[in-house]
């Protein structure tokens, strides 16, 4: 293992410079609040007060889950045909960054600027609200169009709601497609096909994903308590990241960038964690950074018996001593295509705040009962700090699809 990792560093060293990707801002809304202000003080806080109870998704049981409350903007009248909740939730996170993209436009020219998206559900539960009325009434509501529903509309949202005409494709990996996103976004300014991307991705709440992972027995009937021997599953969520990144040096860099495919089974991770560990061991090596030099991991930790456990087991493989970490689902839910966006826009706040030469950090929130079974990984409590360094946070999904992101800089 040594002899492989040593060569891994000899490889990035060896490789040319990477093209800057600036994370230049940031448009966010989950459980947590809206935009950056308002999510830095209750992510520190390790805040779960925010979580709801909801007794409709999944006949017979009430679930807690990670909801986004209060009013959702409107989708303008010339693009009725993309109104549904998760286009909504699409729409409040790119809402601040509207200004800086119309710059941009004007600068640079419309077909320079791209959109990646991911998501996992697109308009599904404004479907099942469709599909409800034509079962009472024999036809489907009015309001429904099919490309509410389909998984490019939520890129073709943003691209003619923006004026955009670069390149433009959402991406559907399960739980990594927002890490996906912004590794798309970066290869389309390395290869200068854009000046700028509008990345990131967006899920929301619905019966089918719901009853989905129920099936699958993966979901708690209480909050995530990722890694404790209690974990009982996971707590499902919505909300969306959406980044403006651009080809300028300085500022939060995503630095690298890790993918692999184990593709063990349709929705078990391999219990070896061959494909987390690679896209760790690969997002460090894209990077030119050794382990030690992470100052922080943001965990997929979702809370199920095996994602933890294969999760560890590849973290401590990969770091001798590994840094601080946590997971970040108990406060927000796992919301699936959304969450590696999420994450890292959980990371790039970490980064922004960094202050004195050190990080503040988000809690692990969990019952404080350590799995024996798993490697004692050291989970960041409240009011923990690091170091200021490089930061990385990961993305499991089904069908073995990884991604590892790693970020790093400041405020320019």
């Amino acid at each position: 293992m040594t002899l492989a990792l040593s060569g891994a560093r000899r490889r990035s060293e060896e490789r040319p410079p990477q093209a800057p990707c600036r994370l230049a801002a940031l448009g966010l809304v989950t459980a947590l609040g809206r935009g950056p202000e308002e999510t830095w003080p209750r992510l520190l806080a390790g805040d779960q007060s925010r979580l709801r109870v909801r007794g409709d998704l999944v006949p017979g049981k009430s679930l807690v889950v990670g909801e986004v409350t209060g009013p959702l903007p409107a989708i303008p009248q010339r693009l009725r045909r993309f109104a549904c909740r998760n286009n909504a939730l699409t729409l409040a996170a790119l809402e601040p960054l509207e200004p800086a993209i119309a710059e941009l436009v004007r600068s640079a020219g419309r077909t320079r600027v791209g959109v990646v998206l991911g998501s996992s559900t697109s308009g599904v539960g404004d479907a099942e609200v469709a599909i409800r009325h034509r079962r009472e009434t024999g036809a489907l509501a009015t309001a429904f169009h099919y490309e509410q529903l389909e998984f490019g509309g939520a890129a073709r949202f943003a691209a003619e709601l923006l004026g955009l005409a670069g390149p433009c494709y959402t991406l559907s990996t399960a739980c990594s497609s927002g890490a996906r996103a912004l590794a798309s976004a970066r290869s389309l300014l390395a290869l200068g096909l854009c000046d700028a991307v509008v990345a990131g991705a967006t899920d929301s709440l619905c019966g089918l994903t719901t009853n989905g992972f129920g099936a699958l027995q993966l979901v708690s009937d209480e909050v995530a308590n990722p890694c404790s021997a209690n974990r009982k599953g996971l707590t499902l969520g919505e909300g969306s990241a959406i980044f403006l990144a651009t080809r300028e040096a300085g500022g939060i860099q995503l630095r690298g960038v890790g993918e692999s495919s184990d593709a063990h089974h349709m929705s078990a991770p391999d219990p070896d964690g061959r494909g987390a560990e690679s896209a760790m061991r690969g997002a460090l090596a894209d990077a030119g950074l050794a382990p030690e030099a992470i100052a922080y991991l943001n965990l997929h930790g979702t809370g199920t018996a095996l994602n933890d456990a294969v999760e560890c087991a590849a973290v401590a493989r990969v770091f001798p001593a590994p840094p601080p970490s946590s997971s970040t689902k108990p406060l927000v839910g796992h919301a699936l295509g959304a969450a590696g966006a999420l994450e890292a826009a959980f990371c790039w706040l970490v980064l922004r705040e960094a202050r004195g030469g050190s990080l503040e950090l988000p809690p692990h929130a969990w019952d404080g009962r350590r799995d024996p079974a798993l490697p004692d990984l050291p989970f960041a409590a409240k009011g923990a700090r690091a170091p200021a360094g490089p930061v990385m946070t990961n993305s499991f999904g089904f069908g073995g699809n990884n991604c590892t992101l790693v970020l790093e800089g400041g405020p320019a």
